[in-house]
């Protein structure tokens, strides 16, 4: 009983000594999380409410997310100059009244167009989330902060999974209330409970000292007076995990692109969609399960070799629906993918943040999520292409394909990083 007890002391260590506004932070993520309905069944409604093609749902599936491109840049700026916390309350507030829109109007076009402006609104907001996280926690907290937030996300995601394959046959409005409203309440911790650490560039970039201990540690955290292009020049490393990452999330895509699509093919409307539904819960439960094991197993592993090992189970994952597609298959496919998906969250954003000054959080989040985020907002037009002209088995062989190819490049790069390293040690 004492090696058990002390078992689970080593597994919940990286979420401990945290401050405060990060357990906040990871209550506010699940609140949210309780009622996210509409994005994951975004491809879904588009096709089976509004009825679009293959071709057509891909494209606005794809442009919901390259909005997230000038809404993460936008959004970047906005939280550096404005601070974290204002930029949150502002464009979530919009959000949600474009999902008041939604509860109003029937599925016609013009919810297409008022989704898209979700999606703008929601990724404006994105960055000043990220970098909220870092100013509360220092280099050694990262892992063990970013995951949880990873973790309280995912719990909430479990649930509604299971709730919106429930409803999505018949009561569509009422899942735009629910996430209205679970998206209202997480507001109100992050206004009510968080003090705004970073005053923003109007302030000379100051980061208050709640604590009396400076959270920046780290000399590439450094406060930097140039611009965003400057830093990135100076960390060439950066871009080439961005360039990388982008097929890792071109892969991830498919979870909310082809694999709703491929359920319903298989099984109809309803019992796909709750098919579709039991599968997010099966990897929200894994999540919630596996994280802070996963976190402690792998937490003396550095960023990229671990990123590494997420690639592989993500590409076998998915490349495992192109030899089978029975409801066991799917079940397996999403046991193997989550596995990589874990890892791949609690190690992205912590490099990221490793290698960015303080003066540049919100920027630096915004353009290398963006370069990212290109995959995973083009992956479902370019396998909606695919899947037009050939099958969903062969559609899943090249995802798997196109993530192995990501992991070639992930290994060179961890190479890479190793040599400076050493290089940068022999010098000093």
């Amino acid at each position: 009983m004492k090696n058990f007890n002390q078992y689970i002391v080593n597994i919940l260590k990286p979420y401990r000594g945290l401050n405060r506004e990060i357990y906040v932070l990871a209550i506010s993520r699940f609140v949210n999380a309780l009622g996210a309905l509409i994005f994951p069944f975004m491809t879904l409604i588009l096709s089976e409410k509004i009825g679009l093609d293959e071709v057509q749902t891909g494209f606005y599936t794809a442009f919901a997310g390259l909005l997230f491109i000038p809404a993460g840049l936008i959004g970047g700026r906005i939280a550096d100059f404005f601070g974290r916390k204002r930029t949150i309350i502002v464009f979530e507030c919009v959000g949600m009244l474009t999902y008041l829109v939604c509860v109003i109007i029937e599925p016609t076009m013009l919810m297409v167009y008022v989704l898209m402006m979700t999606a703008f609104s929601f990724g404006v907001a994105g960055p000043a989330h990220d970098a909220m996280i870092a100013d509360f926690a220092d280099e050694k907290q990262r892992e063990g902060a970013y995951s949880l937030m990873y973790l309280g996300f995912n719990l909430g995601f479990a649930f509604s999974m299971i709730l919106a394959g429930r409803l999505f046959a018949n009561h569509l409005k009422l899942m735009f209330i629910i996430d209205l409203s679970t998206t209202f309440l997480a507001l109100l911790f992050i206004s009510f409970l968080i003090k705004e650490k970073y005053e923003g560039a109007r302030a000379k970039d100051i980061i208050k000292d709640t604590n009396d201990d400076s959270i920046v540690d780290n000399e590439l955290e450094t406060h930097h007076k140039g611009s965003i292009f400057e830093v990135l020049k100076e960390r060439p490393l950066l871009i080439q995990f961005a360039v990388l990452m982008f097929l890792y999330r071109l892969v991830y895509s498919q979870w909310s692109f082809l694999m709703p699509l491929h359920t319903v093919a298989l099984f109809g409307d309803e019992k796909g969609g709750a098919l579709y539904g039991n599968l997010g819960f099966v990897n929200a439960l894994i999540v919630v399960s596996l994280t802070a094991i996963i976190t402690r197993m792998f937490i003396k592993q550095t960023s990229i070799v671990r990123i590494v090992i997420a690639g592989i189970f993500l590409s076998t994952g998915f490349g495992l629906l192109g030899i089978i597609s029975s409801p066991l298959a799917f079940y397996i496919s999403v046991f193997v993918f989550t596995i990589g998906e874990i890892i791949e969250a609690i190690s992205t954003m912590p490099y990221i943040m490793n290698h960015t000054p303080e003066s540049h959080r919100g920027r630096m989040s915004a353009v290398i999520m963006t370069v990212m985020g290109v995959g995973f907002s083009i992956g479902p037009l370019i396998l909606g292409i695919v899947l037009k002209y050939t099958s969903y088995s062969t559609s899943w062989f090249v995802t798997g394909i196109l993530g192995f190819i990501g992991v070639g490049g992930m290994i060179q790069l961890s190479r890479k990083e190793t040599i400076q390293k050493r290089l940068i040690k022999e010098e000093a």
